[in-house]
């Protein structure tokens, strides 16, 4: 990428997030120095919007898709969707997944019973360790210590149960 194929509404939505938060990006052509903007925006409430603004403008997709992916767990559920959808359908589908799994973690969290043993299956390895790692709920452990994917899993949840 060269200074001239930047568009107007990436150097605008960076340009927002330089002012709040401080920071210039010495080169805009630069994937790894918009990441360090990126990466100082997600960690403030205040830089949200400008940081969605940029997403939507990013071209690189899998730059895009990193930062959602970091988003997601610290936004509200309801605002999810929102970023999931600013990115390109090309590279929406990890971000898609991983909103449905925090979406379950969130649930159970929230003290949702215990899914069906199927539904287990369907869970991503890095889901079903949160879930050991997060959940109280006896019959949900029990069911990740008897069902879990993994050795490190099926452990993880049995020692969670005590």
């Amino acid at each position: 990428m060269v200074d001239a194929d930047v568009s107007p509404e990436l150097r605008e939505a960076l340009g927002g997030l330089e002012d709040l938060l401080g920071r210039t990006v010495t080169d805009v052509t630069d994937g790894h120095a918009r990441w360090e903007l990126y990466r100082a925006a997600l960690a403030s409430d205040a830089a949200r919007p400008g940081l969605l603004a940029a997403v939507v403008a990013e071209p690189d997709g899998a730059l895009a898709s990193g930062v959602v992916g970091e988003a997601l767990e610290r936004l509200p559920r309801a605002e999810r969707s929102t970023w999931v959808e600013a990115l390109s359908p090309s590279v929406r589908a990890f971000s898609e997944r991983r909103a449905r799994e925090l979406g379950v973690l969130d649930d159970l969290r929230a003290g949702a019973p215990a899914p069906d043993p199927e539904a287990v299956t369907g869970w991503s390895d890095w889901l079903q360790l949160r879930i050991a790692a997060e959940v109280s709920d006896g019959a949900v452990l029990r069911l990740l210590a008897e069902s879990g994917r993994t050795k490190r899993i099926r452990r993880a949840a049995a020692e969670a149960l005590g």
